[in-house]
């Protein structure tokens, strides 16, 4: 039986404490202090000694027992066998002998195992003392005999002193895991920041955050801006889900759902005691979630999606994990937006360039100091000059005109309101010396704080519309002479006519005769000309009816070679009988025929014409061959151009 005198040896005590003092003065881990302190004890009170301290969770707690020749061993024991709660839960130091035990305790209980006797015991912190940072232990000697000089007088005092160290190694712990956890959201943030690729942000954020928080799993959602649904990243869900469709929460639903609708960060550490938690993903899986951290992604006001850390391996989640995956979500949100913008910007640039680049007008932009920052293929076909030799130069220098100057263009432009194109029409000089005339627009390009940036001109080529007005004019021109010439014989015989010149009935016969001819030839070209405006109103119908071709055959050619004879020409013919019909509109084709073979006759001097027609593999081929003046090499890309015909006609 244990020696109750309240005399206390302080003396024995300040020599075993100067002595962890100096055992623990450079230890600041706290596994090290219990090892230090079983230590110590035992061999200065040569007595059996249990330090124990208890896991997350309580679990099970970390045990060192070392014997009096200073043997120590750690282990671990589960909470219900360690026999330590009760210990812990009496709040002072207690003398328990062994025989007060059930006999159920002492068969379970790794404590009871080692006395013979009793157990003296002290929890640590001793509660009520003050606010400690360790978590609940015990100190434990075992089977102390009368002049130990821990008693229950002595062994409070001690746990007082031995808790203060505790508590500095705990808090070297914490400070040691922040200044980890600091670096590590500064490496992601860090990370996250460098790259621009979402694949790269997710693969740079899955094992570092995962290991940081200790995690079987890190997963985003991303919210749809049009749905509001939630669509979870497929790499960071893991083999499991691989063959499963893309998991899509909709607005609201699973715990996803309701932090991405209230934008509130929530710790679940059972989720299926939560009725928010959606367990579909789980059955479909294989997978079985435990336990979460949720926090919302936010870009300013707006929300973009969730993060969550999926069960904690070692303990529940706490609120330094929640500040932890917080810390991590503001740089996450931030690239995710980045990398968004970017490939937005990406996507436009290259939709711009690609109209940029296929515009038949030519293109060029300048910045605000006058150099040329961008062109188009079309404007360097225009100026027969490379891109190299115009990219970074000064516009003036560059494009000039014949009348005027750019300098003096760009000025109109910076000049002009807001809702103005200044235009100027001018002949752009090129490479080699020759000019091309053009039109000019000019526009202002402003930047995010409303000031100019660049300035872009576009560059009409006017050579095709000059054509086709000199083409135009060409065949007014033609008209008119063809038209003068028959009037004119019109009004010479009426006015004969009528001064009687023609009293004879042969005479007159014949002036009339005359003007019936030259009122015919008006009549064609009168008709010839509505076939043109028909043709520019697009009125001529395509159709497609089935049409014989025979007939209309054998009702234009008879004419028109009576006309090729009287011109004297060989007019030959081959036209295959019972031809098929083909799809189109019969008049248009009688007049597209019709003028073909007029022209060739119009426009051969002598030799012949020739009309041929037949079926051709399931095809009708119509060929029409003279042997006339013909058209220019240099005429053929205009042979289809409105109002054209060839110097040779």
């Amino acid at each position: 039986m244990m020696n109750q005198s309240t005399t206390v040896d302080f003396n024995h005590i300040h020599t075993l404490w100067q002595k962890l003092a100096y055992e623990l003065m450079n230890t600041f881990d706290a596994h090290g202090v219990c090892a230090a302190v079983a230590n110590e004890i035992a061999i200065y009170t040569q007595t059996t000694t249990v330090m124990g301290v208890s896991g997350p969770q309580n679990r099970y707690y970390d045990v060192w027992v070392c014997d009096k020749n200073g043997r120590i061993q750690q282990t671990r024991w589960d909470y219900d066998k360690a026999s330590f709660a009760g210990l812990i839960r009496a709040g002072k130091a207690i003398y328990q002998e062994k025989f007060t035990q059930s006999a159920a305790e002492l068969i379970k209980s790794e404590l009871w195992q080692l006395p013979r006797d009793a157990i003296l015991s002290v929890p640590i912190p001793i509660p009520g003392r003050y606010d400690p940072v360790s978590p609940p232990g015990v100190l434990c000697l075992i089977d102390p005999d009368q002049n130990c000089p821990i008693n229950l007088n002595t062994i409070e005092p001690l746990a007082t002193n031995i808790t203060m160290v505790l508590d500095r190694a705990y808090l070297r712990h914490h400070v040691d895991r922040q200044d980890i956890e600091f670096a590590v959201v500064s490496e992601i943030s860090y990370a996250l920041t460098s790259t621009l690729s979402l694949q790269n942000i997710y693969r740079q954020l899955m094992e570092p955050v995962r290991r940081t928080l200790n995690v079987e799993s890190i997963s985003v959602g991303l919210i749809d801006p049009t749905s509001g649904d939630i669509t979870f990243v497929d790499m960071l869900l893991g083999p499991l889900f691989q063959d499963l469709p893309p998991i899509r929460l909709k607005r609201g639903q699973g715990i996803a759902g309701w932090v991405a609708e209230h934008r509130e960060p929530i710790i679940i550490n059972d989720v299926y005691a939560d009725k928010r938690f959606y367990s579909t993903v789980d059955q479909q899986s294989g997978f079985v979630t435990n336990s979460m951290v949720c926090i919302p992604l936010q870009v300013e006001e707006r929300m973009i999606g969730v993060l969550q850390a999926i069960n904690k391996k070692s303990s529940n989640f706490n609120e330094n994990d929640l500040r932890l995956l917080q810390a991590i979500g503001g740089s996450l949100a931030a690239a995710i937006e980045n990398s968004r913008l970017h490939a937005d910007v990406i996507s436009e640039k290259r939709r711009i360039e690609t109209i940029f680049s296929s515009m038949s007008e030519g293109l060029l932009t300048i910045n605000s100091e006058g150099y040329i920052t961008h062109t188009n293929d079309s404007l360097l076909s225009l100026l027969f000059k490379e891109r190299e030799a115009l990219i970074g130069k000064l516009a003036k220098d560059m494009i000039r005109f014949k009348n005027g100057s750019l300098l003096e263009f760009t000025e109109q432009v910076l000049a002009a309101e807001v809702d103005e194109t200044p235009q100027f029409a001018t002949d752009i000089l090129q490479e080699g010396g020759n000019s091309v005339p053009v039109l000019v627009s000019g526009a202002t390009i402003k930047g995010a704080n409303e000031e100019i940036s660049e300035i872009i001109f576009v560059f009409s080529d006017l050579r095709l519309i000059r054509e086709v007005e000199r083409m135009r004019d060409d065949f007014f021109h033609g008209i008119i002479h063809e038209l003068r010439t028959p009037l004119a014989t019109i009004l010479m015989y009426a006015r004969l006519l009528r001064e009687g010149k023609a009293q004879q009935k042969e005479k007159a016969d014949r002036f009339l005769g005359v003007i019936e001819r030259e009122s015919d030839r008006l009549q064609k070209m009168v008709r010839q000309m509505l076939e043109v405006a028909k043709m520019e109103a697009r009125e001529l119908q395509r159709g497609d009816e089935p049409v014989d071709l025979n007939p209309i055959f054998e009702e234009m050619l008879p004419p028109l070679a009576d006309r090729a004879s009287e011109k004297g020409l060989v007019f030959r013919q081959r036209v295959q009988s019972d031809m098929p019909p083909v799809l189109g509109n019969k008049e248009t084709l009688y007049l597209i025929f019709k003028n073909l073979i007029d022209n060739a006759i119009k426009f051969t001097l002598s030799g012949q014409v020739q009309v041929d027609a037949k079926l051709v593999r399931d095809k009708i081929e119509v060929s029409i061959r003279d042997e006339g003046i013909g058209i220019p090499q240099q005429a053929l890309p205009n042979l289809f151009g409105r109002f054209f015909r060839a110097q040779t006609a």
